[in-house]
């Protein structure tokens, strides 16, 4: 797409990556087919050739309106758009460009500037525990709305405490630990199972995904650097020591933030390089599965009745977006637990859409939201299984929300499977 920048943006750093996208977008429109928000709502404005060609129209020089931030704002940032696209356009780097423009343009009314600074704040702030605990217990008095935000009381489970040689980082996450922390601990007892050791670095906090894709780029950049500072005496240990193997994600939606450090941080002097470093380290829980399979192959053999009763009933599977689309990780969940003899199954239609979560989304634009969460609940319901498993906290709490069947992480039931054969 032939793109004539105006003056203000052609010698910008985000005028050039924006424009180096737009020249590889030829407008051939498959993408719409494959756009939540264009399915829900049918208009072009609010599918990704539309809102490209209103961020083209910024970078050229026409005054952006509050029509135009709305378009922009009801993007769920799936990035399903680029799996389908033949000509591989980054949309998702592109919307986050255009996005901070129009807001450096057009004032948000100021209720709105208010939910946004207390979400890009909060949710990452060491209050948020606090609060969540606060939530969780008065949550049968709180009204329906407030209280489909507020998970039920989760127990963490042990946290293992077996040294292994070989060891992997992880992101603890802002808000994980709060709502749903056996997750993690999850994680860390099925890691141990196969001799690796979880260590988590006391001083990382939030990803950067919350303030970068609310179009503080500055605040996200600084979350950024903060946990590669956190990070990089386990990658380049002092004096010898161990470095670890991988900086494992169990949130897709941190996974593919980190994983574009490299990107973001690309044009700083002091942090690119070990910002490419980290990215290249950084592996979705997912990743680490095939070798995994032949030792808890032989530890759930181990438990004959527990081995047997695995398949037993189907595991309803709702990949995110941020693993199938923003990872490009697909199948792999699957593919492996089916190995290790679970039987999990996706939805036969639109497996590949938005269940509506989409970070901060959920509670920026609630009625689509539901109506995208109602839509997938109605695709995995016909599977008729007993619990619904994803890898992605917000996806899990908002899915949760609309269901009294059971969410979880999918970490959560092999940890169950493998915690049962040991004993």
């Amino acid at each position: 797409m032939q793109t004539t920048l105006a003056p203000e943006y052609k010698d910008t750093a985000h005028g050039q990556e924006a424009e180096a996208i737009l020249r590889k977008c030829v407008h051939c429109g498959f993408c719409t087919a494959t756009c939540p928000t264009y399915q829900l709502l049918g208009d072009e404005l609010d599918g990704p050739r539309g809102r490209i060609y209103l961020i083209k129209q910024v970078l050229e020089g026409h005054t952006p309106t509050r029509k135009t931030q709305q378009h922009l704002d009801r993007c769920l940032t799936c990035r399903n758009c680029e799996t389908t696209c033949p000509s591989g356009v980054q949309y998702g780097h592109l919307v986050d460009i255009g996005r901070k423009l129009v807001d450096d343009k057009v004032q948000r009314p100021l209720a709105e500037r208010a939910l946004r600074t207390a979400l890009k704040e909060g949710l990452p702030s060491k209050a948020f525990g606090p609060a969540m605990k606060l939530g969780q217990s008065v949550r049968g008095l709180l009204p329906s709305a407030l209280k489909a935000k507020v998970p039920a009381k989760q127990a963490a489970g042990v946290w293992p405490t077996q040294q292994h040689a070989r060891q992997v980082l992880m992101l603890a996450g802002c808000v994980q630990p709060a709502m749903m922390p056996n997750v993690n601990t999850a994680t860390a007892r099925v890691l141990d199972a196969v001799g690796v050791q979880t260590v988590v670095a006391p001083s990382a906090g939030c990803c950067g995904a919350v303030k970068f894709h609310l179009n503080d780029h500055d605040g996200g950049r600084a979350h950024m650097r903060a946990n590669i500072d956190a990070w990089w005496p386990f990658i380049e240990p002092a004096n010898g020591g161990r470095a670890v193997e991988a900086i494992v994600m169990n949130a897709s939606g941190c996974g593919v933030m980190v994983k574009d450090y490299g990107h973001v941080l690309k044009d700083d002097p002091q942090y690119a390089a070990k910002a490419k470093r980290v990215s290249e380290l950084t592996k979705d829980l997912s990743e680490l599965l095939p070798d995994w399979v032949a030792p808890l192959q032989a530890l759930l053999q181990s438990g004959q009745g527990q081995r047997q009763n695995l398949g037993e009933h189907v595991l309803a599977y709702h990949p995110p977006c941020t693993l199938q689309h923003g990872q490009q990780l697909r199948g792999g969940v699957e593919q492996h637990l089916g190995a290790l003899g679970f039987q999990v199954a996706v939805a036969n239609n639109e497996s590949n859409l938005c269940c509506g979560s989409a970070g901060t989304y959920s509670v920026l634009n609630p009625g689509l939201s539901k109506q995208l969460r109602d839509r997938k609940l109605g695709h995995l319901r016909e599977l008729g299984a007993p619990t619904i498993v994803s890898a992605n906290v917000g996806c899990i709490s908002h899915l949760q929300s609309g269901t009294d069947v059971p969410v979880r992480h999918w970490v959560e039931v092999l940890d169950d499977a493998v915690q049962a054969a040991k004993a």
